[in-house]
């Protein structure tokens, strides 16, 4: 099994006859993803890569059936386009455009957790409060992956994003990582070492994403197929710690760690927009600390990252 999308998923591309869109579009064709479908408005009718492009993402929807969006549109559009992502009923929704206003994010933001807490309280649930991704089932459920993300793949099914889709080998370790660089090492590591992977998912490194560490800990304990988890976080933000507390709780399966920007200055960014230790909060010493008291390994370098996990399978 995977989270989020696998064979059977059908995506629309959001921005396909950009440049940057076509050529993205094109790579996981050629993995074998099911692109059904493209959008950019003004020239529906017209066709790219032999996908039909339509003005609307109600009408790949109606369509084409798609149930799934990649976003390749300019930052100031970005977040309307979620927002029609959303609308027409797709489940999975794949920002990776980088630079979005933070403001923006926050009314995507909004609009996510409302519509979150009224599917819970429909289902008798308590309404979520660490994320406002609508995860409350394993599939079909509506996430949104990023921006300023690598993307989602569930390896030898299917791609959707940037990532280099060869160093992918199926197997079961769900991998997740703030940071699209840091996933692809750890990929390359795991696939070297014969260690497969179930679905590997880059969270983004904006302030504010869609989905949290919390969300893909639910989904990856749920899934069967995922025996193991290997995460990537940063310095900036509370959310390793959160995961680290839920993880102590609430998942039974090892987990393996790695903190990125250890030498960062109080203050200063380190890469991502999310990358900025304020208030003294964030700091790589406590999110380690967290993950050692809550039983996961943790990878002393970025070379160790898939050694840390080998560990932990071993260990737990």
């Amino acid at each position: 099994m995977s989270i989020l999308i696998n064979k059977s998923t059908r995506v629309v591309c959001q921005g396909i006859t950009g440049k940057t869109g076509e050529f993205h579009s094109k790579n996981c064709l050629e993995y074998g993803t099911k692109l059904v479908a493209g959008v950019t408005p003004g020239k529906g009718g017209q066709t790219t890569l032999g996908v039909p492009v339509f003005d609307t993402v109600h009408e790949a929807v109606e369509k084409e059936g798609a149930n799934a969006a990649m976003i390749f549109v300019p930052a100031a559009f970005t977040a309307d386009a979620i927002l029609e992502a959303i609308d027409a009923g797709c489940n999975v929704v794949v920002a990776i455009t980088e630079g979005v206003p933070v403001l923006d994010m926050v009314r995507v933001y909004d609009r996510l957790k409302r519509q979150g807490a009224k599917e819970t309280r429909r289902q008798g649930e308590t309404p979520p409060t660490e994320s406002p991704c609508l995860l409350v089932s394993p599939s079909p459920c509506l996430a949104l992956i990023g921006p300023n993300c690598p993307g989602v793949i569930t390896p030898e099914e299917c791609k959707i994003g940037i990532m280099p889709g060869y160093i992918h080998k199926k197997g079961p370790v769900g991998v997740m990582s703030r940071s699209g660089t840091l996933t692809y090492e750890a990929v390359w590591q795991l696939s070297n070492l014969g260690l497969g992977q179930s679905t590997c998912v880059g969270l983004g490194g904006d302030p504010i994403v869609g989905t949290s560490f919390i969300d893909l800990l639910k989904l990856y304990q749920a899934d069967p197929e995922t025996e193991a988890i290997l995460m990537m976080g940063e310095i900036g933000g509370t959310a390793e710690e959160e995961a680290a507390a839920f993880a102590r709780e609430h998942v039974t399966k090892p987990i393996a760690a790695f903190i990125a920007g250890r030498t960062a200055p109080k203050g200063k960014r380190m890469g991502h927009a999310g990358a900025i230790i304020s208030g003294g909060k964030g700091t790589a010493a406590e999110k380690i600390a967290a993950f050692e008291a809550a039983g996961i390994e943790v990878a002393q370098s970025p070379a160790d990252m898939g050694a840390a996990m080998q560990r932990a399978i071993k260990n737990r």
